[in-house]
């Protein structure tokens, strides 16, 4: 046919040229795709930590939660010369009428067998009951006070205060380990009364009253360098109150407990965690349908079939037909 001209075939230096094509079109496809590894490495942090590093002969682990810092939401204040630090507590009330500068806490501290902080996710629908006195009749929290395990459902905080421990803080060590009440505006000379805390529900039998810490430490703060089962006593021995006085208008009790049972025979057996457990299977299904949704799209764009190189592919075409074009 007039003026038409068949291509060449391409010679050993346009093999050559198209493989580099071919190479270098797959090299810039991987450094915008990037790898699923890659991808994945990115993590996130969060304030809460619900499972610690696995420990032998308990039945529940550590709930391992920092303490606010600074910035933080949930800080409240430090003292001027490092004698006390406080957080946000959502059970925190000042009485109105304000009568007094008298203050303080009523708390429970839960520890696993291996005396450290849990908030109770192997006891759940059991409540610890401590009776208050009239003192605290005003108080939303108090008259009783109820503490109903596990402390993640249901409450804002679970743990609000870092009574035990110690570090480069005016007290404690960094961890929250306790759940609490606290109060404001006490007149000088009120006694604040509390009863011996009081354990009922599924799992009862499970956990030991170790004992009460009670503390009136005035200016000097709660003293948190110490380890709660060893400097519990009996209620008789901490006398079930306390009275402000002009020098000591903060005092604080923290009832501790303690997991008392066998690791070896101790099985666990939630109904509602069973529940979850099937609500989380269909959630992940409904997820792997979406995944299949995805790699049905890809599958659409990749003509081999292989997802992440459906853009390769079209580089390479794309190549061929250039460098077929160039010799025509």
């Amino acid at each position: 046919m007039v003026g038409s001209r068949l291509p060449r075939p391409i010679d050993g230096r346009g093999l050559a040229a198209l493989g580099a094509v071919l190479f270098c079109g797959l090299l810039v496809v991987g450094s915008v795709t990037g790898t699923p590894a890659a991808v994945g490495s990115q993590t996130t942090s969060s304030d809460r930590v619900t499972t610690a590093t696995m420990q032998e002969n308990v039945t529940e682990e550590a709930y391992v939660e920092p303490a606010p810092e600074e910035g933080d939401e949930y800080f409240e204040a430090v003292a001027n010369d490092d004698t006390w630090i406080s957080y946000v507590n959502p059970r925190d009330e000042y009485r109105d009428p304000y009568l007094g500068d008298g203050s303080g806490k009523i708390c429970v501290t839960l520890l696993n067998e291996a005396g450290d902080s849990i908030v109770g996710e192997t006891v759940p629908n059991t409540t610890v009951t401590i009776p208050t006195g009239e003192e605290l009749e005003w108080h939303p929290h108090a008259d009783p006070m109820t503490v109903e395990y596990p402390l993640t459902d249901g409450y804002e905080q679970p743990l609000d205060a870092d009574q035990f421990g110690t570090s480069d803080l005016p007290q404690g060590d960094g961890y929250m380990d306790s759940h609490c009440i606290e109060m404001h505006g006490q007149p000088e000379n009120a006694t604040i009364e509390y009863g011996e805390a009081q354990i009922e529900g599924d799992y009862a039998d499970d956990i030991e009253v170790v004992g009460y810490i009670q503390q009136q430490p005035g200016g000097e703060g709660w003293d948190s360098d110490i380890d709660p089962t060893e400097a519990a006593e009996s209620y008789e021995e901490v006398g079930g109150e306390w009275t402000y006085r002009t020098d000591d208008t903060h005092g604080q009790v923290v009832v501790v407990l303690q997991l008392d049972r066998d690791p070896a025979t101790f099985e666990f057996d939630d109904e509602s965690d069973d529940e979850s457990d099937e609500n989380a299977s269909t959630d992940d299904g409904n997820e792997s349908t979406d995944d299949a949704d995805v790699e049905t799209d890809d599958s659409d764009d990749d003509s081999d079939g292989l997802p992440g190189f459906g853009a390769a592919v079209a580089i390479a075409v794309l190549a061929i037909a250039g460098l077929l074009a160039t010799r025509r």
